[in-house]
């Protein structure tokens, strides 16, 4: 698309932790005492401006990143369908990236050609990442208990 932005990240430290903690506890607060609003309205700050009306979805990201600015950590918001280079990719599985193009060219993770590049959807690379997860706790499950069996 053009004219959007991929990602949008905060730098940790470059914004102000306190003030992000003071925001994260009167958000939680709210939430916690109107648990059933779907939608949050945020009083306008000058008379005659309408309320900002936001989803309680919305409301409940701007928090949890507000808990990791607090804690002085970086964040990065990217939109599900965000396509990635083969780089971007290998960067975010923390592996190499001919490793990376060999899971795409094995069929491990779907992706498309633009050229003669390769293209990653985020939504897929987020799901191999979630079954390579689940594949590796029960090989470690696995283990553990061949190990226990064996007296080790």
């Amino acid at each position: 698309m053009p004219g959007t932005q991929l990602a949008s990240s905060i730098k940790p430290g470059s914004l102000d932790q306190g003030q992000s903690e003071r925001a994260l506890r009167r958000i939680k607060d709210y939430l916690m005492r109107h648990p059933e609003e779907e939608t949050i309205e945020v009083a306008a700050e000058v008379v005659g401006d309408d309320a900002l009306i936001l989803p309680r979805e919305a409301v409940s990201m701007l928090a949890f990143i507000l808990a990791q600015v607090a804690e002085g950590r970086g964040v990065q918001v990217m939109p599900s369908h965000a396509e990635l280079t083969t780089q971007q990719a290998a960067a975010m599985l923390n592996v190499s990236r001919p490793y990376l193009i060999s899971l795409l060219e094995t069929g491990a993770i779907p992706y498309r050609r633009v050229g003669r590049h390769r293209r990653i959807r985020h939504d897929d690379l987020m799901e191999y990442k979630r079954q390579d997860s689940v594949k590796r706790r029960g090989a470690a499950d696995e283990l553990s208990e061949l190990g226990q069996e064996l007296g080790l």
